[in-house]
């Protein structure tokens, strides 16, 4: 295979199974592609223009080995459909868990867990600010966990869905990172390591996969009205 198509063979692979997975009877998540994809748009758009600036800025880059050279504003192609490929696997995940524990809801604990992981995450972002990676990732997370705190978002159901997505999201950002297509500069991150995967990364993560999550259930609500 020729090189250049890894960053798109990866992301393929990632999305043959939720796609195929989205006629499933129970969840039926193909009824809500118009939602999940019109979900996608803001936290897509937020995430590329993040993205380029950190790109400029040398926070990360890519091995021009493994991508097929097509950019827009220096950011590969494939960088800007990992942030609709990604968000729509972990959305149909969070769907499944949703569809298959209808009486897992919120209570006072995931409340008081949230309110606890924006203070850390603060804490984090106060301590790092001179590392743009740790800085912006945890203080973005913290002030969208605050900002969701007061939103019609089931938060024990995130969570579970999360702790599955984040076994696919490990095993993609691995490959990204072990080949590597991706390139970080380890002066702006904490360069801890989860193998070859930067510790920030599941909170990048974890705030794409909120900002998806959170605009698919205002628009699933929208739609009943």
């Amino acid at each position: 295979m020729n090189t250049h198509y890894t960053y798109f063979a990866i992301l393929l692979m990632s999305i043959l199974g939720p796609l195929a997975l989205s006629f499933d009877r129970k969840v039926a998540f193909y009824k809500h592609w118009k939602q999940a994809f019109g979900a996608m748009l803001l936290p897509a758009f937020f995430y590329v223009v993040w993205d380029i600036i950190f790109t400029q800025r040398g926070v990360w880059s890519f091995n021009h080995l493994y991508i097929t050279g097509i950019r827009y504003y220096n950011l590969p192609i494939e960088e800007m459909l990992f942030f609709f490929v990604v968000p729509y696997c972990c959305t149909f995940i969070y769907a499944c868990v949703k569809s298959y524990f209808p009486k897992l809801q919120s209570n006072k604990n995931t409340g008081v867990l949230f309110k606890s992981l924006a203070l850390i995450f603060f804490v984090i972002a106060c301590f790092n600010f001179k590392r743009d990676y740790t800085f912006y990732t945890f203080l973005f997370c913290s002030i969208f966990i605050l900002f969701i705190l007061y939103q019609r978002f089931n938060q024990a159901v995130f969570l579970v869905s999360y702790l599955i997505i984040l076994i696919p999201f490990l095993v993609v950002n691995g490959f990204l990172t072990a080949i590597p297509v991706v390139l970080y500069n380890d002066a702006e991150n904490l360069g801890i390591r989860i193998f070859t995967i930067p510790f920030e990364d599941v909170f990048y993560g974890m705030l794409l996969v909120m900002m998806n999550i959170l605009g698919f259930e205002h628009l699933i609500q929208k739609q009943k009205k």
